[in-house]
C-alpha cells in the first residue's frame, strides 16, 4: 500500500501579509559646492518639517491622489523628497533668465524681479501636494507683502479656468504664470527637475536662486529662507 500523502504545513498569515516599513520623507540641506547649512532656526525648522510631511503621509495613506503624489505614477511629474538646498551668497550662479505670461495676460520677465526678494513655486491644480502647500504660500505671501517679496506661481499644465478655480478655493492671491509651453521652466532647468512638482524657490534681489524646496514648501521652513533672502544673506 502507498503511504498516505503528508498535508502541507499551514502558512503562517503574518508571513503572507508583512507589514510594511513606515518611510518619511527627509529634508537634506548640503553645505557642498556652495551650499551652506541653515542656521541652527532654519535647522530647527527644517527637522520640523521633515516630522510634519511624514505625519502628513501616513495620514493621506488612503487619498489615491497623495499616493500617486508619492510615488510619481501616471501623474507625469516626479514626487519631491522634500530636501532644502541653501546656496551662499558668495557661491550663487549668475542670475536667472526668464519671460513668460500671467493667466491675466501680463508678460513678467526675471527683469521685473530685480532689486526685490521673489518666491517661485511651480505647481498644478491635480497635484496633491500642492494642495497641501497652498495655505502655507498665501500666508506668507500677505506676510511678507511689507517687505516688499514678491509671490508667484509657475502652472505647468493647466488652462486657465482651472488654474483660477485651484485659486478661489484655496483663496490665493498672488498671481500665477500660464507655462504649459515651458518658457519660465526652461530658465529655470539648473534647479528644477524636469517635471519636479511642486517645487519652490527662493530669489535674492540680484535675481540669484538662494534656495530650493523639492516637494511640499513647510510653511516654517520657507519662512526662514525668505527671511534669511530678505536679511541678504
Amino acid at each position: 500500500m502507498d503511504p498516505e500523502p503528508m498535508s502541507p504545513e499551514p502558512m503562517n498569515p503574518k508571513s503572507m501579509n508583512p507589514k510594511p516599513m513606515r518611510t518619511a520623507k527627509k529634508i537634506t540641506v548640503n553645505s557642498k559646492h556652495g551650499l551652506r547649512k541653515l542656521g541652527r532656526r532654519g535647522l530647527l525648522a527644517a527637522v520640523a518639517a521633515s516630522l510634519a510631511v511624514a505625519a502628513l503621509t501616513g495620514c493621506a495613506g488612503q487619498d489615491p491622489l497623495a499616493a500617486q503624489a508619492k510615488a510619481g505614477d501616471n501623474k507625469n511629474y516626479i514626487a519631491g523628497d522634500g530636501s532644502v538646498s541653501v546656496f551662499a551668497p558668495s557661491e550663487r550662479k549668475p542670475p536667472v533668465q526668464f519671460s513668460g505670461t500671467l493667466f491675466d495676460g501680463k508678460k513678467v520677465s526675471a527683469a521685473d524681479l530685480a532689486g526685490k526678494v521673489s518666491v517661485l513655486n511651480f505647481w498644478y491644480a491635480g497635484c496633491a501636494p500642492c494642495r497641501l502647500e497652498a495655505p502655507s504660500l498665501e500666508a506668507l505671501h500677505k506676510e511678507f507683502a511689507a517687505q516688499s517679496v514678491l509671490f508667484y506661481g509657475v502652472n505647468v499644465r493647466d488652462e486657465a479656468a482651472t488654474a483660477e478655480a485651484f485659486n478661489r478655493s484655496f483663496g490665493l492671491t498672488y498671481p500665477s504664470f500660464n507655462d504649459k509651453d515651458g518658457a519660465v521652466l526652461l530658465g529655470m532647468t539648473d534647479y528644477v527637475p524636469p517635471a519636479a512638482v511642486p517645487t519652490t524657490l527662493v530669489l535674492d534681489k540680484q535675481g540669484r536662486v538662494a534656495a530650493r524646496i523639492l516637494g511640499v514648501a513647510d510653511k516654517s521652513t520657507l519662512k526662514a529662507l525668505i527671511s534669511d533672502a530678505v536679511a541678504g544673506r
